[in-house]
C-alpha cells in the first residue's frame, strides 16, 4: 500500500516538475552558441562585408543572419538545431554549406573560400586571353582589348574592326549595310556621342573602351530607334578591393599622340573610380572629283581638287562613385566631362573645262575653321537586389548639356581674276537632354523572368547659323538663303513589358514596347513649324532551341523605327564647298523596319562558328538625293524616298589550329533593294555586295604577339549610282614588359594607303565621280602599364565562353 503511493507521489513530482520546466523554457530563451567562420578568395585574401545567412535545414525559411567584417570574419548566434548558412557577395558565386548541427557548444567552419562570377572577371580583364565574343540572346559582345588593330586607337577605329559593322573615310557608322543604327555609351544615350556622332567617336580613345555590343534585333527592353540594330560601347570600370588601374601612352606618325588612365580605389562600402583621356591628332587627308553636266540647255565640265587637315585636341574626363548601402542596394554617381578644340583648314581647287576638254579657268577656295566643344554628363543610378536570386530594381537618371561652334572663314580666288570672294559662317549647337528610367526584373519559378519599365526622354536643340558675304573691307553682309534658327525639342515617353522563360532545351522571350513620341521643329527666322506626335507599338520575340551541348539555334523578330537625326533635319549645313551643298529636310518623317532574323551558334573543340540569315522590310526609306542646276550647283537632300528590303548571310568564324595561333573570320554576304518615285521620276536599285574581315594572331616565345587583318567591302549599287570597293590591310606586333606589367605595341593601319571611298552618280545628263582618303597610312606606337594588375589569362572552356542566354 505505502509502495503504491510514493509512486503515485513521485509520478506527480515528475509532471510538476516537467511541467515547470516548460513554462520556464517559454519565459527564458534557449542558450545560443556562435556559428563562425572566414572567408576568403581564390587568391586567399578576404572577403570582406559578405552576406552570411541561417537558413533551416527542413523549409530553407530564413532564422537569422548577419555580414562579415572587414576582415572576413563573421559570427552568427544560433540555437540548437540543424541549419544551412548561405553566403553571398557581389562579384562572388553564392554558397551554400548544408548540415551545419548547432548542439551545446560553438561551431567553427573555418575558412570558406568564394570563387569569382565568370560573368565579373570579363569586365575586369585588362588584356586577357578570354573569347573575343561571348554570343547571348539578343546581342553579341565583342571583347576589343585583344585586337592588336584596336590599340592606339579611337572608338571609331574599333568600331571599324567589329564584324557587321563598316565606317567609312568619313567616319560614318553602319551596321549590315544601313546607316540607320543607334549608337549608346554603357547602355544609355549620351552626350559623349554628340550632335556629329562621326566627329565624336573620334573624340574617344579606345584605350577607355571594354566592350562592344552588337544587338541586330535589340528586345523591348531597348528604345526601338535604329532601324538596323543597336551598337552599345561599355566603358572600362573596376571593382576591384585597393587600389589598381592602367596607364597608356600613344605616339604616332602622322602627327597622333594620346595618354590615358582608368583607375578605382574600393575599400569598404567606396568604390572609387576615375578615367582619363587625352588625345592629340593632326590628320591630312585628301580627294579628287570629276562632274560632267549635258543638257538642252547649258553643259559644263569640272574637275575638283581636296586638300584637308584636320588638328585638334580632345580631353575626356570620368569620375564615379559606387555606395554598397549593404548586399542589396547600390548607389552609383557619375560626372564625365568633354572638352575639344579642332583647328581645320582645306583647300578646293576646281578646274573648268569646256566640251573639247580644254582647261578655261582654276578657281582656289580656301578654309579656316574652329572647331570648339563642350559636353557634360551628370548620371544617377539606384540599384536593388533582394533575397530571391534574379529579383532587382533600377533606377538611372541623367543630365546632359552640350555646345558646339563651327565658326569658318573662306576665301575664293580665280586665276583670270574674276573671282575674289570672303566669306564666313557661324553655326552654334547648343543640346540640352533629360532622361529617366526604372527597371524592374521579377524571377518566375526556376529559369523564367517578368521585367518591366518605364522611360522618358527629353531633348532640346537649338541651332543658329549664318553665312556673311563681304561686299567692302569693313562692310558685310548676310547671304539671306543661308541665315536661320532651327529649334527642335523632343519629347519621348516609353514604357515595356517582357517575360522569359525555359522550356526544356527552347528559351522563350517576348517583348511589346509603347513609345509616344511628340517632336516640333520650329525655323524662327522664317516662322517654318512642324509638329509631329505619334504613339507607336514595337513588338519583339526571341527563341533559342539547344540542339545538343555545342549547338544552339536561335529565332528573333523586331519592329523599329528610326526618326530623322537633328542634321537631317536642318535646312543647312556645311558651306566649305561653294558648289556642292548638303541641305536638310524639316518634313522627314521616320523610317519602320521588319527584322526577321536565324542565327546557328556550332562550338567545336578548336573553333566556334556563328551564322545567321537575316531579312528586313523597310518602309519610308531616307535616301540622299543628288540634283543639279545648269550653273554647275550641286545639292544633296535627304527624302523619305523607297521602300526597301534586304537580306543576307552572316558568319563569324574563331579557329585555333595551335594554341599559339588564332584565326578569326567573319562576313556579310546581303542584297538590297530600294524602289520610289520622287518628282514623279523612278529611283532604283537592286545590289549584291558583301562586307569582310579576316585576322590572324601568332603568339611567339609566349610574350611575343603578331597579327594581321585584312578588311574587303565591295562595292554595291545605289539609286543614283555606285559605291565602288574598298580595302585595307592592318599590322600590329606586342610584347609583354615588366613582368607582365607592362606590354608595348608597334602597329601600322592601311599598310597600302588604300583606304579610300570612291563613289559614282548619274543622273539623266548628269555623271560625277569622287575619290577621297580621310586619313592616310598610320604608324604607332603604345605603352601601357598595369597598377597591382598583372596581365591575366583565362583558360576558359569553349562552350563556358558562349552564353546563348542572358
Amino acid at each position: 500500500m505505502v509502495n503504491a503511493v510514493m509512486k503515485k507521489i513521485l509520478l506527480i513530482v515528475s509532471l510538476l516538475n516537467f511541467l515547470c520546466t516548460q513554462l520556464y523554457a517559454q519565459d527564458e530563451p534557449l542558450a545560443t552558441y556562435p556559428i563562425t567562420g572566414k572567408l576568403e578568395d581564390s587568391e586567399k585574401k578576404p572577403v570582406p562585408f559578405a552576406n552570411v545567412a541561417l537558413l533551416a535545414a527542413k523549409d530553407s525559411a530564413l532564422i537569422g543572419g548577419g555580414t562579415a567584417d572587414e576582415n572576413g570574419l563573421f559570427n552568427i548566434p544560433a540555437e540548437p538545431g540543424s541549419y544551412l548558412v548561405k553566403i553571398t557577395f557581389l562579384a562572388m558565386d553564392e554558397k551554400i554549406i548544408p548540415n551545419v548541427r548547432v548542439a551545446a557548444q560553438p561551431v567553427a567552419l573555418g575558412t570558406i573560400t568564394l570563387t569569382s562570377n565568370a560573368h565579373v572577371l570579363d569586365e575586369l580583364v585588362v588584356q586577357g586571353e578570354k573569347s573575343q565574343m561571348d554570343l547571348q540572346l539578343d546581342k553579341r559582345v565583342f571583347n576589343v582589348g585583344k585586337d592588336l588593330a584596336n590599340i592606339g586607337g579611337n572608338a571609331s577605329d574599333i568600331l571599324n574592326n567589329m564584324p557587321s559593322v563598316t565606317v567609312d573615310v568619313e567616319g560614318n557608322v553602319a551596321l549590315r549595310g544601313s546607316g540607320n543604327v543607334r549608337i549608346l555609351i554603357d547602355g544609355k544615350q549620351s552626350g559623349m556621342v554628340g550632335l556629329n556622332p562621326a566627329e565624336a567617336l573620334r573624340q574617344i580613345p579606345a584605350d577607355l573602351i571594354e566592350s562592344v555590343e552588337i544587338i541586330t534585333n535589340p528586345s523591348s527592353r531597348y528604345d526601338a530607334e535604329g532601324e538596323v540594330g543597336i551598337l552599345n560601347i561599355v566603358m572600362k570600370k573596376n571593382i576591384r578591393y585597393g587600389l589598381n588601374g592602367t596607364f597608356t601612352g600613344t605616339a604616332g606618325y602622322p602627327s597622333n599622340f594620346g595618354a590615358s588612365f582608368n583607375v578605382n580605389y574600393r575599400r569598404k562600402k567606396v568604390n572609387l573610380i576615375a578615367n582619363y583621356g587625352w588625345m592629340y591628332r593632326d590628320g591630312p587627308g585628301r580627294g579628287h572629283s570629276r562632274q560632267e553636266y549635258n543638257s538642252a540647255d547649258t553643259s559644263f565640265v569640272y574637275e575638283q581638287t581636296n586638300r584637308r587637315n584636320r588638328a585638334g585636341y580632345s580631353n575626356n574626363v570620368r569620375v564615379g562613385l559606387d555606395y554598397f548601402l549593404n548586399n542589396y542596394n547600390t548607389l552609383t554617381a557619375t560626372l564625365s566631362y568633354r572638352r575639344s578644340q579642332n583647328d581645320n583648314k582645306s583647300q578646293l581647287e576646281y578646274r573648268d573645262f569646256d566640251m573639247n576638254n580644254v582647261l578655261t579657268r582654276t578657281v582656289t577656295r580656301a578654309e579656316d575653321e574652329t572647331e570648339p566643344r563642350t559636353n557634360i554628363e551628370a548620371a544617377l543610378n539606384y540599384r536593388k537586389t533582394f533575397e530571391r536570386k534574379g529579383q532587382s530594381l533600377s533606377f538611372d537618371a541623367k543630365y546632359i548639356l552640350s555646345d558646339e561652334t563651327e565658326a569658318s572663314k573662306y576665301h575664293e580666288v580665280a586665276n583670270n581674276n574674276s573671282v575674289d570672294i570672303r566669306q564666313r559662317s557661324y553655326n552654334t549647337e547648343d543640346e540640352k537632354n533629360f532622361l529617366a528610367q526604372l527597371d524592374y526584373i521579377h524571377p518566375l519559378g526556376k529559369d523564367g523572368k517578368l521585367e518591366a519599365g518605364l522611360k522618358t526622354s527629353v531633348r532640346l536643340l537649338d541651332n543658329d547659323f549664318s553665312v556673311h558675304q563681304q561686299l567692302e573691307p569693313d562692310y558685310w553682309v548676310i547671304l539671306p538663303d543661308y541665315d536661320n534658327r532651327l529649334a527642335y525639342d523632343e519629347k519621348i515617353h516609353a514604357a515595356y513589358l517582357m517575360a522569359s522563360n525555359q522550356f526544356g532545351k527552347v528559351f522563350v522571350q517576348a517583348g511589346l514596347r509603347g513609345e509616344y513620341t511628340d517632336i516640333l521643329t520650329e525655323l524662327k527666322k522664317t516662322a517654318q513649324t512642324n509638329h509631329r506626335q505619334y504613339f507607336n507599338l514595337f513588338p519583339s520575340i526571341h527563341l533559342s532551341y539547344k540542339l545538343q551541348d555545342a549547338q544552339t539555334l536561335q529565332l528573333s523578330y523586331s519592329y523599329r523605327l528610326s526618326r530623322p537625326n537633328f542634321r537631317d533635319l536642318l535646312p543647312f549645313s556645311n558651306f566649305s564647298d561653294s558648289r556642292v551643298f548638303r541641305a536638310g529636310n524639316p518634313l522627314l518623317n521616320p523610317e519602320f523596319t521588319h527584322s526577321f532574323e536565324a542565327g546557328h551558334l556550332l562550338n567545336m573543340n578548336q573553333a566556334t562558328l556563328l551564322s545567321s540569315i537575316y531579312y528586313r522590310h523597310r518602309l519610308g526609306v531616307v535616301e540622299n538625293i543628288t540634283s543639279v542646276d545648269s550653273t554647275g550647283f550641286t545639292t544633296i537632300t535627304p527624302i523619305n524616298l523607297s521602300t526597301g528590303d534586304s537580306y543576307g548571310f552572316e558568319f563569324n568564324l574563331t579557329y585555333d589550329p595551335a594554341p599559339w595561333w588564332k584565326l578569326t573570320a567573319n562576313a556579310n554576304i546581303f542584297r538590297a533593294m530600294n524602289e520610289g518615285y520622287y518628282n514623279d521620276k523612278l529611283y532604283q536599285s537592286d545590289t549584291y555586295s558583301w562586307t569582310s574581315r579576316f585576322s590572324s594572331r601568332i603568339t611567339l616565345f609566349g610574350s611575343v604577339d603578331f597579327q594581321t587583318s585584312f578588311n574587303y567591302r565591295a562595292p554595291r549599287r545605289t539609286t543614283q549610282g555606285k559605291e565602288l570597293s574598298i580595302y585595307f590591310i592592318d599590322l600590329g606586333l606586342s610584347k609583354d614588359i615588366l613582368k607582365g606589367r607592362g606590354t608595348l605595341t608597334a602597329s601600322v593601319r592601311d599598310l597600302l594607303n588604300s583606304q579610300k571611298r570612291r563613289s559614282i552618280t548619274e543622273n539623266a545628263g548628269y555623271y560625277s565621280y569622287s575619290v577621297f582618303q580621310w586619313r592616310p597610312r598610320q604608324f604607332l606606337v603604345t605603352f601601357s602599364y598595369r597598377l597591382n594588375r598583372s596581365k591575366e589569362k583565362q583558360n576558359m572552356d569553349k562552350q563556358g565562353d558562349m552564353n546563348d542566354e542572358e
